[in-house]
């Protein structure tokens, strides 16, 4: 593990990313802007699910750790650090498996970026939109699947979720400092 590494993912400010987590990344010698990324996600994933766990019924840790792995195809795919690109969310998945990774956690590298599936679970909604507004990025169609799998009168969960993303998106600003301070290399 490089020393740059090291400090992505030790860094004080956001918790820490589960432990399988972590040994997949010092493993894989994942680009030190990749831990930094993955760590921001991870912690508000932490926040998002912490907010929904009296709205819903879903699997917190899943959900954790599919937010601390799902880019992890970009250690095959690093120009998609820095640029667009879809091929590491396969790459990604087959990753995981290929390290012993059960499907059903390993599935969030490959629907992270499809959300608007029909067969995504709520687990998967919370990953994608974690992985969304982590930079305060707003996407009004996956808020409202986001609604509709929380359930209650529409309008309040709305509103309510709508006030929690407020709330994460205004801190994004330092979260784009921390990824955007590490390189997207050794």
């Amino acid at each position: 593990m490089t020393d740059l590494l090291c400090a992505a993912l030790d860094a004080p400010g956001y918790a820490p990313l589960p432990s399988r987590a972590r040994e997949l990344l010092e493993t894989l010698g994942a680009p030190p802007r990749l831990g930094a990324h993955l760590r921001v996600v991870h912690d508000v994933a932490l926040s998002l699910t912490g907010w929904a766990a009296g709205r819903a019924s879903f699997d917190a840790a899943a959900v954790l750790f599919g937010a601390a792995t799902h880019d992890i195809g970009k250690v095959l795919h690093p120009a998609e650090l820095s640029g667009p690109g879809s091929a590491h969310e396969p790459a990604g998945y087959a990753l995981l498996v290929s390290h012993g990774i059960p499907e059903d956690l390993a599935r969030f590298a490959r629907t992270h970026g499809s959300w608007s599936a029909p067969d995504v679970t709520g687990e998967d909604l919370l990953v994608s939109l974690a992985d969304k507004v982590w930079k305060a990025k707003r996407v009004p169609e996956l808020e409202e699947r986001v609604v509709s799998w929380l359930g209650g009168p529409a309008w309040e969960t709305f509103m309510a979720l709508d006030d929690e993303l407020s709330r994460i998106a205004s801190e994004a600003d330092s979260r784009l400092a921390f990824q955007g301070s590490y390189p997207t290399d050794g």
